[in-house]
């Protein structure tokens, strides 16, 4: 049988999809399962965004579209992504229209870096994995830059600008941040700013996904920092505000990158769902009601899922200023327990108390010095939450009184 090459062998992979086959797997054998593991919002797309897409059906939006997305939504995504950012100077003809936002990382990295020349990306780690499966996949080498939990999960400015070489091509910043939770505040931001401007060459792809889910103060992008709009491509999307996750539509913005992107997805994709891009321009020009309901649930789900993970043995956390995630330290819950680290405790907590999360690992290599993490997604009921963390602190002074 002919071989694969390298490349896919290598490819890495986001396990979330991986532990939700586990997930489902027992559940199907008849186990009891809360699982934490989808960052996927559990409500339905808004009424108005599902009736868009029924007309467009009826009306027979069948058809391909330009690759770039329909001009109604690129304008109306022009108009969004300028409102929630400040007012930046966003154009039309700047915005692409992709199969969501995850294909953009990609393009980003495609149209940065160049096959085995060495080009290096900085990503963030732990990060949503995709980042660092795209960099090396595509021939550049990947640069992790450490968040810390003394400060939030975010990262020194500093020691970016220790990383930074004659062959960094690109900066990944993802704010709010999958998986901590954390978000990076206007100064951090503005002090990044700084530190790039002496090297024009780096783009930077601020994935903002999560803009919309920003629970302390004002959303504040890098791009608004002076200088920056140019070289920023700023990624966004439909999924996380209006929960349109299958639906696949994600926007990226650049004026220099629109067109550079626009063939990519020529190359790959041909266009975006034309029914969804009808849906999404609804879910951007629509009522917003839905999405402020989804975002105080979430947040009162935060405050929720906090304060319980705080009163189980072994396990402190942070307060996420965004997103639906929250990433307890269980460094003292896996000594109780005899386990050897956060993966085994994740495994052990799946199929001993039937509570589904995701482990540290799985979103990078751990960080030295910062003890063991496991991700929740509180994208769940509260009925979920408090079940789960009521079973894991079950579990764990069960397990204490064992290793005792």
């Amino acid at each position: 049988m002919p071989e694969i090459s390298r490349r896919a062998a290598n490819l890495g992979t986001e396990n979330a999809f991986v532990v939700l086959a586990e997930v489902n797997a027992l559940a199907r054998a008849g186990a009891d399962i809360v699982s934490f593991c989808i960052g996927q919002p559990d409500f339905p797309a808004p009424e108005n965004v599902q009736e868009a897409a029924i007309r467009a059906v009826r009306g027979g939006k069948h058809g391909y579209t330009p690759s770039a997305g329909i001009d109604e939504l690129r304008e109306a995504a022009a108009k969004y992504m300028s409102r929630v950012r400040g007012g930046l100077p966003i154009r039309a003809e700047d915005v692409v229209v992709g199969a969501g936002a995850k294909p953009f990382i990609a393009y980003a990295i495609l149209s940065t870096t160049d096959h085995g020349a060495g080009d290096e990306v900085i990503y963030p780690n732990p990060g949503f994995p995709i980042y660092e499966s795209q960099i090396a996949a595509h021939g550049a080498v990947p640069v992790p830059i450490h968040l810390r939990e003394a400060r939030g999960f975010a990262f020194d400015p500093a020691d970016l600008e220790g990383l930074i070489t004659p062959r960094t091509k690109l900066l990944i910043l993802n704010t709010p941040q999958n998986p901590t939770g954390g978000t990076l505040d206007r100064k951090t931001l503005e002090a990044i700013a700084a530190i790039l401007k002496p090297h024009p060459r780096i783009w930077v792809y601020a994935d903002e996904i999560y803009s919309r889910l920003a629970y302390e103060g004002e959303f504040f992008s890098i791009a608004q920092a002076p200088g920056m709009v140019e070289r920023t491509i700023i990624s966004d999307g439909a999924s996380k505000t209006w929960a349109m996750t299958g639906w696949r539509i994600g926007f990226a913005a650049n004026p220099a990158l629109a067109p550079v992107f626009t063939r990519w997805i020529t190359n790959t994709d041909s266009c975006a769902s034309q029914i969804s891009q009808w849906a999404a321009l609804e879910a951007v020009t629509g009522p917003q009601d839905a999405a402020e309901r989804m975002r105080r649930s979430f947040l009162e789900r935060r405050d929720l899922i906090v304060r319980l993970l705080n009163e189980v043995p072994g396990v402190k956390c942070l307060v996420p200023g965004g997103a639906f995630y929250a990433w307890p330290n269980v460094t003292e819950a896996c000594r109780l327990i005899g386990a050897a680290d956060s993966e085994e405790f994740r495994k052990r907590l799946l199929n001993e108390a039937g509570v589904a999360v995701l482990a540290d690992i799985h979103f990078g290599s751990r960080v030295p010095g910062e003890g063991q993490h496991v991700r929740f997604s509180y994208a769940a009921s509260k009925e979920a939450i408090e079940k789960g963390v009521a079973r894991m602190a079950e579990f764990i002074r069960r397990n204490t009184k064992k290793a005792a």
